[in-house]
Formats: C-alpha cells, sequence, structure tokens
C-alpha cells in the first residue's frame, strides 16, 4: 500500500489523463482525508488513518490567495494551463465556503487563464444541497460519480459513510439537465473476503440503464492507476472499458476511456 495525502492547498500542475495539464486545489486539511465515502480505491487511502490528527481546513482566503499567487507565477512564466481541478484530500463540496471558492476561482480564471476549465471531482453525495449544485452549475467540467447501477456494488466500492440511496442519487444528478460529466471507476478484485467486479454484466447494464436516465454531456470511464489502500484490486483491462464504452456510445453519448 503507498497511498498518500495531498500536503498543499494548491498542487501541479500535472498531467492529467482526463483532463490534460491540471492545476488541483485541496480544499481538505492537507494531513488528513475526510470524505463521504470511504473508497476502496482511493489514492489518498481511508479516513480513518489519521483519526488523530487535530487539522482544519484552509479558508476561502487562503485559498484564493494561494491560487492568485501560483496563477501569477505560472502566467509569468507562460506555463500552459488546461483545466483547473477541486479534488485533494476527500471531497470538495464538503467545504463550507464552496460555492464562494468556486466564485472566486471563476474570476482568477477569468483573469489569468481565460481559456482554461474549471473542474469539481465530486462524489455527488452533496448535490442535494442547494449551495453545492448551484456552485456545480457555475463551473466547466461538473464531474460526478456513479460507480455502478446497483446499490451493493457502490456500497461495497465506495463504502459511504452515511446512508446511501442509490435512486436519490440518480434523482439528484438528473437535475443538472444534462450539465454534468458521469465518472466510473471499474475494479475487480476482493475486500475483506468478499469479490468485487462492477464489470458484470449486471452492473453494466443497470449502470447503462441509469447513465441513459440521468443523460450527461459525457461519462469518463477509468481504471486503477495509483497504489490503493488495499492489495486484492485489480486494473480492468482497457480492452475491457473500451467494450463498457461502446455501450454507452451506442446511446448517443460522449465516453473517455482511461486505461
Amino acid at each position: 500500500m503507498g497511498t498518500f495525502l495531498f500536503e498543499d492547498i494548491i498542487f501541479g500542475p500535472v498531467k492529467s489523463r482526463r483532463l490534460g495539464v491540471s492545476l488541483g486545489i485541496n480544499l481538505l486539511p492537507v494531513n488528513k482525508k475526510i470524505c463521504t465515502f470511504d473508497c476502496i480505491y482511493c489514492e489518498c487511502g481511508f479516513n480513518n488513518e489519521h483519526a488523530d490528527i487535530k487539522t482544519q481546513m484552509p479558508s476561502k482566503t487562503e485559498v484564493l490567495t494561494r491560487l492568485k499567487e501560483v496563477l501569477v507565477e505560472m502566467k509569468h512564466k507562460e506555463s500552459p494551463l488546461d483545466v483547473i481541478t477541486f479534488a485533494g484530500n476527500g471531497e470538495p463540496t464538503i467545504h463550507k465556503e464552496f460555492e464562494e471558492i468556486i466564485d472566486g476561482t471563476i474570476e482568477l480564471r477569468n483573469h489569468y487563464y481565460p481559456k482554461a476549465r474549471i473542474a469539481v471531482l465530486s462524489n455527488s453525495t452533496l448535490i442535494n444541497k442547494p449551495n453545492v449544485f448551484r456552485a456545480l452549475n457555475k463551473i466547466d467540467d461538473n464531474i460526478l460519480k456513479l460507480d455502478s447501477g446497483l446499490t451493493d456494488s457502490i456500497v461495497m466500492l465506495d463504502q459511504p459513510v452515511a446512508p446511501f440511496s442509490l435512486n436519490d442519487t440518480v434523482k439528484n444528478l438528473k437535475k443538472f439537465k444534462g450539465n454534468l460529466i458521469i465518472q466510473t471507476m471499474f475494479v475487480k478484485g476482493t475486500y475483506k473476503g468478499n469479490p468485487i467486479d462492477n464489470t458484470t454484466e449486471e452492473d453494466i447494464t443497470s449502470w447503462v440503464k441509469l447513465i441513459k436516465e440521468i443523460a450527461p454531456k459525457q461519462v469518463m470511464i477509468y481504471t486503477i492507476e495509483r497504489d490503493t489502500p488495499i492489495d486484492e484490486l485489480e486494473k480492468v483491462s482497457l480492452a475491457k472499458l473500451k467494450e463498457i464504452a461502446l455501450r454507452i456510445e451506442n446511446i448517443g453519448i460522449t465516453t473517455q476511456v482511461s486505461g
């Protein structure tokens, strides 16, 4: 196991396999993961690994001040930038000033890198909150997780920390009226002795049905690339990912595959 935490508010830029040259923003503590999911494949590890550490989230002022500093430096060096991405050590929409930070980021982007996109990688658990919904509708790439069409598979893979309703999640995803990108992690293996595989025909058929219902503008399909909190997980083959992607393409939705 070689999981890691992001140690800065602003990190990168890095070359993202899905987004291009990406400058990351971590709204969570730099020494602790905080998330509404506890995914068994998360590169940041499990939520309880640093449970004894006292910490706090960065303020809106801290985030935007540091972002401005980095953008000014990048602009001076004429560094390329495709996207500013909210990710980091957990679920970014947890931050109580999330909408205000999004607003400030849009202003800074417009001034320094007007052609860059703004993306949020979210697990979809807090999209029922009006401020989160509003904020996600303001950005270019509203990337929301849906790892299966079956509740049992989602619970196994994503380990929600609160009661989870797939019906409610889909209902809330549909409220974006297509202004979203669905991201899905496909993985195989075992966890606590139980088999894991969200590429089964039952999983895929139910997932495709929900994707058709939600009608996103794009679907991102990927598999594990870095170390995971447990050793019993394995990548899904690129051939299998492309096979799954074709089923989404066949219903008229653009699909991006990262193997």
